[in-house]
C-alpha cells in the first residue's frame, strides 16, 4: 500500500472538514446523498461515455496499480546489473548469461537478455523491445486518461448538481425556515464535484503519468544497456552510456556508490 498517497487523500478530506468547522458551517450538510448521486454516479456515467466496456471494466485494477507501493528496481542498480552481465559477457562470452536470464525477475529485461543470447540480430531485439515499450506505454497513457477525463467532468457536474438543488429551494420559498438549508445543501454537490476533480482524479491521473515515466526510463536503460552487451561494448563505456540517462539524482547516487 502507498500510505503517502493514502496520506495525501486523507489530508484533503480532513482540509474540507476542518476548513468548514472554522467556517462555523455545519459539517453533517456534507452528507447529502443526493449530491453524492449526481457527481459520483455522473461521473461514472461519463467515463462510461468516454471509454469502451473493456478500458471502463479495467478501472479497479488501474486503482490496486495507483495504490501498490510499486518496489521496482532502483534504476542504479540495473545499471550496476548491467555492467555486471557486461563483464562476464567480456569474460566468457554471450552464452554465459544463459543462466543469468533463467534467473531474472525482471520479465523486461529476462526477455531482452533471452533474445541477445540467443544470438538474435541486434535490431529486431531493438525493435521488440521498443514495440513492448510503446504498448505500455499506451495502456498506461489510457489509464491516465480515464481519471483525466473523471477529473474534467466531476466539477461541471457540481455545478449541474447546485442547480437542481437550487431548483427544488426555490420551488419552495413558501417555506422560509428551510429556504437557507436547501440552498446550502444545494452546493454541497459544487463541493463533491471540486474535490472529486481536484483533489482525487486530476492528481490520480498525474501520478499515474508519473509512475509511467520511472517505468518506462528504466526500460529504455535496459534495452540499452541490453544492446551494448550485444555489441560487445567495454562494460565502463556502458556504464558511462546508461548513467547519462539517469535523473541527476540518481546519477550522484551512482558516482558515489
Amino acid at each position: 500500500m502507498d500510505l503517502f498517497l493514502v496520506i495525501g487523500v486523507v489530508v484533503g478530506i480532513l482540509a474540507v472538514v476542518i476548513g468548514m468547522m472554522v467556517k462555523g458551517a455545519n459539517v453533517l450538510a456534507l452528507l447529502n446523498p443526493a449530491a453524492a448521486i449526481i457527481i459520483f454516479v455522473g461521473t461514472a456515467a461519463a467515463v462510461m461515455n468516454s471509454f469502451p466496456k473493456k478500458e471502463f471494466l479495467n478501472i479497479p485494477k488501474i486503482l490496486g496499480a495507483l495504490f501498490k507501493e510499486n518496489p521496482t528496481e532502483d534504476p542504479t542498480a540495473i545499471i550496476r546489473q548491467m555492467v555486471d552481465m557486461a563483464q562476464t559477457a567480456r569474460r566468457e562470452g554471450l552464452l554465459s548469461l544463459e543462466q543469468t536470464a533463467q534467473t531474472l525477475e525482471n520479465q523486461f529485461m529476462k526477455k531482452g537478455l533471452g533474445m541477445v543470447v540467443d544470438g538474435i540480430e541486434q535490431e529486431y531485439v531493438r525493435d521488440a523491445l521498443n514495440i513492448e515499450i510503446e504498448i505500455t506505454e499506451e495502456r498506461h497513457r489510457a489509464g491516465a486518461a480515464i481519471f483525466s477525463a473523471a477529473g474534467a467532468s466531476a466539477p461541471t457536474l457540481g455545478v449541474l448538481g447546485a442547480v437542481i438543488g437550487l431548483i427544488g429551494a426555490l420551488g419552495n420559498l413558501s417555506d422560509t425556515e428551510k429556504l437557507g438549508g436547501s440552498i446550502a445543501a444545494a452546493f454541497v454537490a459544487t463541493l463533491y464535484g471540486i474535490f472529486l476533480g481536484y483533489v482525487i482524479c486530476h492528481p490520480f491521473a498525474t501520478r499515474l503519468k508519473r509512475k509511467s515515466h520511472e517505468e518506462i526510463s528504466k526500460m529504455r536503460i535496459i534495452v540499452e544497456g541490453l544492446l551494448a552487451i550485444q555489441a560487445g561494448e567495454n562494460p565502463t563505456n556502458i556504464e558511462m552510456k546508461l548513467t547519462g540517462m539517469l535523473e541527476p539524482k540518481d546519477r550522484k547516487k551512482l558516482e558515489q556508490a
